[in-house]
């Protein structure tokens, strides 16, 4: 089978694809063929207006040579070397100019880098610091993983064991122990709010409910995304992570942020743990990380659990950890260049400067047909639309396709669009998504 049997179109029964339901797109493949700035290009010659950012994760937009040429010139000086007893500069510069735009405030920031190649990999391996940790300080019963209801963790067997969604979860295994507070999404008390809604921040009270049920003693951390992305931009009520710090701090239990999708610039500053001004333990990363010019993950840990095992024999592998591409280096060379991007043209900060306009156009399709609510945070914007009776999801896939066949890439999850355009987004982008969604919703049944 090939892509509508056109010539030259590639053929489709190989690749099993994933988070895709195969057999619908291979029946209708949705195919794009190259990229540039704020847009895409389907096989077919169609211009497509990227409202995602990839998956979440070109923030400086698309074709930016000046990567593709720092990727060119390691790759050409040398393009492997093992990190397990050995290293290479690359990888050392890179971790140091991280370390320089760390999350956190200044003398505290979360400045030990740690690479792994995917936001998963970023996952598991902050879960296993935590461990890790517990187990230097001499609280080895401290097992226990604590995660949120409709959290994304990734699809690692960590990540699913403190994720909240129910597909990634149901067929397979979880490590044992793990709990989860609830979601923050109130819809009754909290329709239609720009940046953080009112009511909520009680919620983190759950985590004291969890300690009561299961002992401090046993809990090593918990895990949540400030902003929930994947399950449909899920912002966190004012005072709520504060008030989750805080728990934290007084039972022992580790905090860990996972801005896979928050991190480098998507709130308008370099982390939302700099925008919120709540600082965990570990930060996991990924995405924004080299532009997804090449996968690459990074944990930024605190000193304290960091130098927590930095102890026994200077010969002992202080964490039994780590992959076979953890600082490969032309990932290296993909995110100095991100990072030079990001400050000379100013990509952390950007969303601050035009979130408003952001924010107007997306709360202009209140009122649309099956809107049920809005929110915009930063320059991430989640519509929910009403669900078909014993359909769930199936209004939000017809927009989706819709969308595409005009011009829109958009996301869905569930019956939720959510948008995350490239950090160099202008204002007539907002007004071409507005206009286009704004017809889809019209048409679709």
């Amino acid at each position: 089978m090939n892509a509508h049997n056109k010539p030259n179109a590639p053929v489709l029964d190989s690749y099993w694809m994933p988070f895709t339901a195969n057999r619908q797109f291979k029946a209708a493949p949705r195919l794009l063929a190259a990229a540039e700035g704020m847009h895409y290009t389907s096989v077919d010659g169609r211009t497509v207006l990227d409202g995602t950012a990839g998956l979440w994760c070109v923030n400086a937009g698309h074709g930016r040579r000046q990567i593709a040429a720092a990727v060119e010139r390691q790759l050409s000086t040398m393009d492997f070397a093992p990190s397990f007893q050995m290293g290479h500069p690359i990888a050392f510069d890179f971790a140091e100019r991280l370390a320089e735009i760390a999350p956190g405030p200044a003398g505290a920031k979360l400045d030990r880098v740690f690479f792994t190649g995917s936001g998963s990999e970023s996952v598991d391996t902050a879960l296993k610091m935590a461990l890790a940790y517990q187990r230097s300080i001499g609280q080895g019963t401290r097992t226990r993983l604590i995660g949120r209801e409709r959290g994304y963790h990734g699809v690692g067997f960590g990540g699913i064991s403190v994720g909240g969604i129910v597909n990634n979860r149901r067929v397979f295994p979880q490590l044992p122990g793990s709990d989860h507070l609830r979601h923050t999404h109130d819809p009754a008390k909290n329709a239609f709010v720009k940046g953080q809604p009112e009511h909520g921040a009680e919620l983190a009270d759950d985590l004291e409910r969890l300690v009561a049920l299961h002992g401090a003693e046993t809990i090593a951390a918990c895990i949540v995304e400030p902003v929930a992305g994947s399950t449909g931009v899920l912002i966190p009520p004012k005072g709520y992570l504060e008030r989750l710090r805080a728990i934290c701090d007084k039972h022992g239990i580790l905090l860990i942020f996972d801005e896979v999708i928050t991190g480098f610039g998507r709130l308008g500053a370099a982390f939302a743990t700099d925008y919120f001004g709540v600082t965990p333990d570990i930060v996991t990363t990924a995405k924004g990380l080299t532009n997804g010019a090449i996968p690459m993950g990074a944990v930024f840990a605190s000193r304290k659990v960091h130098d927590a095992l930095m102890h026994g024999p200077e010969g002992q592998i202080e964490l039994f950890h780590g992959y076979t591409y953890s600082g490969h280096p032309a990932a290296c060379a993909a995110g100095i260049a991100t990072l030079d991007i990001y400050r000379d043209e100013g990509l952390m900060t950007r969303a601050a400067e035009i979130e408003g306009d952001w924010h107007e156009a997306m709360h202009s399709m209140k009122g649309l047909p099956h809107v049920i609510d809005i929110r915009t945070i930063g320059l991430i914007a989640g519509i929910e639309l009403q669900s078909r009776d014993g359909a769930p999801g199936a209004r939000a896939y017809d927009v989706f396709v819709d969308c595409f066949e005009r011009g829109l890439l958009i996301r869905v999850t569930g019956d939720i669009i959510a948008f995350s355009p490239p950090l160099i987004a202008e204002k007539q982008h907002f007004g071409e998504i507005v206009s286009i969604l704004a017809d889809a919703l019209k048409r679709v049944k």
